[in-house]
C-alpha cells in the first residue's frame, strides 16, 4: 500500500495488503514518564520505581512498566501516516495479545513497526477483521513488545 498516494483520503479494509509494513517516528522513555505512570496506575512496584532495589535485580537497574511501553506504543502508532488514514475507517479494537521478550529501561528510544499480519471479512458486508503485528524496538534493535492487534475496520462503500 502506498500511503503517499492515498494523500489525505481514508483507508479501508480492501486498501490495506498483507506484508504491508510501516514504522513510527521514536519517542524516548523518561524518568518523569515512569514516576507518572506509577502515580497513574498506582503500581509502585520497586523494580519501577526504586533504584536501590533495582540495582540488586538480573536487570541491575529500573525497568519501565510493561504497560507503560504499550502506551507509549499506542501514541506512537496514532502519530504514524497509516493511522491517519486509516482513523475514519476504524470501527473498533476486537483484541490484544503481546508478550515482552526484553525490558525497557529509561532513556530507552522506541520505536513501533507495524505489518498487516491478515485480514478476513466478516458476515457483515460492511466491516472487516484486521490484524496488526506491532513490535516496538528499541535503539539497540532489540524488539522488546510484540504482539498483535485485531481491528475491526469498514469496507469500501460500493
Amino acid at each position: 500500500m502506498n500511503l503517499s498516494a492515498l494523500r489525505a483520503e481514508p483507508c479501508f479494509f480492501e486498501d490495506l495488503d498483507i506484508g504491508n509494513t510501516f514504522d513510527s517516528p521514536t519517542r524516548t522513555v523518561t524518568e518523569a514518564d515512569v514516576v507518572n505512570f506509577a502515580g497513574l496506575s498506582a503500581d509502585y512496584n520497586r523494580l519501577h520505581v526504586d533504584a536501590e532495589f533495582a540495582k540488586g535485580t538480573p536487570y541491575g537497574q529500573r525497568i519501565a512498566h510493561g504497560l507503560l511501553v504499550l502506551a507509549v506504543m499506542s501514541g506512537l502508532v496514532t502519530r504514524m501516516q497509516l493511522n491517519q488514514h486509516l482513523e475514519p475507517s476504524l470501527m473498533g479494537l476486537l483484541d490484544i495479545q503481546c508478550r515482552f521478550p526484553k525490558p525497557t529501561f529509561i532513556g530507552d528510544t522506541l520505536r513501533v513497526r507495524v505489518e498487516v499480519a491478515d485480514k478476513n471479512e466478516t458476515s457483515k458486508p460492511d466491516r472487516g477483521v484486521v490484524a496488526f503485528k506491532r513490535q516496538v524496538i528499541n535503539q539497540r534493535g532489540e524488539v522488546v513488545v510484540e504482539g498483535v492487534w485485531k481491528l475491526l475496520v469498514k469496507r469500501r462503500p460500493a
